[in-house]
């Protein structure tokens, strides 16, 4: 997430209240998790484990618990609490704005395109033209529908991500101020859910076609002209290339690429980064042949075992 103008190292400080290393003019440009972020952006890290990850990322500003030496370059921003303090600051510039009416006032929509009864259209979202939005809808705020979109009844776009951190008291959430971005002649299936980034974009490529009951998590990409069945469940963070097909009830792990024309098929749980071009099948995925193999081999393993008795 990039902030509407440039702010200063001091004035975020203030923001949250924390010390700072750094000069008081230092530029921030804005904020994004480590995945997406570059030169200007706030990263936040609250374990040891994770620190050199940050430091070395490509952010500038470093948002952490715990006062370490400097990279050059840099600056750091010095917290009790970094994930709260990563929450003050998108509460902050993207706070959340209610809407009295179905259709915000801020929404744009396309010519030619049908919002279908009790739909709700968040605060500046677009949607372009020649679009279908079938009844009962929900588009969340900030979300982008490209041209000749068609969502099916009951689908949500741009919920918030499944993001928590674990606390004695209970489950603390990050909060999301992301976006979803739908390009042009997308289709989506009835009861579907596509969560919006924490701070960046979940995206779904030109041509996608996307069936009833599936889940994309949040800051996942999917590829241009994919085809996604129905009960898939794809986590978060994950990148799907150009024209991959996901059978039914094919679920993935977060962070994970899947390849371009990878085809992994029903079932299957999609347990690492796969290549393109290639058939999958099978929990943990492997080679669609070498599991078929495996599984014949082992429905004749009983008989393997009578004649190893009988010898």
């Amino acid at each position: 997430m990039k902030f509407p103008k440039p702010h200063s190292l001091q004035e975020i400080a203030k923001i949250i209240n924390c010390q700072y290393i750094g000069s008081d003019d230092f530029p921030v440009l804005g904020m994004n998790e480590i995945h997406v972020v570059e030169s200007g952006d706030i990263v936040f890290v609250d374990h040891p484990k994770y620190y050199d990850k940050a430091l070395q990322s490509a952010a500038t500003i470093v948002l952490i618990n715990k006062e370490v030496a400097c990279p050059e370059g840099k600056a750091l921003l010095i917290s009790d609490d970094p994930f709260r303090d990563f929450n003050k600051l998108s509460q902050h510039f993207k706070p959340f704005v209610s809407s009295s009416t179905s259709i915000a006032s801020s929404a744009t929509i396309g010519n030619n395109t049908i919002i279908q009864p009790n739909c709700f259209i968040g605060n500046n979202v677009t949607i372009g033209s020649n679009c279908i939005i079938h009844a009962n809808v929900t588009i969340y705020d900030n979300c982008v529908i490209g041209d000749h979109v068609i969502i099916h009844s009951g689908s949500i776009i741009g919920a918030d991500a499944f993001y928590y951190k674990k606390r004695p008291e209970g489950f603390d959430q990050l909060l999301s101020c992301g976006r979803v971005i739908i390009e042009d002649h997308v289709g989506i299936g009835a009861a579907c859910t596509i969560d919006k980034g924490v701070t960046g974009d979940t995206t779904i490529g030109f041509g996608t076609k996307i069936d009833n009951q599936v889940h994309v998590g949040h800051d996942t990409q999917i590829g241009k002209k994919c085809l996604i069945a129905a009960q898939t469940g794809i986590a978060g963070c994950v990148v799907v290339e150009d024209e991959v097909t996901l059978w039914g009830q094919v679920g993935t792990t977060s962070g994970i690429t899947i390849g371009t024309k990878a085809v992994v098929l029903g079932q299957t749980g999609v347990t690492k980064s796969i290549e393109g071009g290639k058939v999958y099948f099978g929990t943990p995925v492997e080679d669609s042949r070498e599991k078929l193999k495996q599984l014949a081999n082992l429905k004749r393993l009983p008989q393997y075992l009578s004649r190893l008795k009988n010898e």
